[in-house]
């Protein structure tokens, strides 16, 4: 009877091992789902450039106010009718107080 009981414990583990540690055990499913949801919010945050990029490219192809405002700020160009200043603040040897004898 104690012979029956080991082999059948022994038999139950032989058809636990694939459950738990083969090929489609519980491990590899849980890592798989972990890997899936770190591939869903890395999709999320790709999907959310795009739409940004996406508002971009459609504001730059309608309205030419995009084109002006990229113009000033990414190029420094300017209408024919401004006058430019540039104010440097904090810059040493500028001031009158810096120069000596003066």
């Amino acid at each position: 009877m104690r012979l029956l009981a080991i082999t059948l414990t022994g038999l139950l583990l032989l058809i636990q091992y694939p459950l738990w540690l083969g090929k489609g055990g519980l491990l590899r499913v849980w890592e798989m789902e972990r890997q899936i949801e770190a591939q869903r919010e890395s999709n999320d945050r790709l999907r959310a450039r795009n739409s940004a990029l996406d508002a971009e490219v459609s504001d730059l192809k309608q309205g030419l106010e995009a084109v002006e405002e990229r113009a000033r700020n990414e190029l420094g160009m300017i209408r024919r009718d401004e006058v430019f200043f540039q104010v440097l603040e904090g810059v040493p040897g500028n001031g009158p107080a810096t120069q000596p004898g003066k």
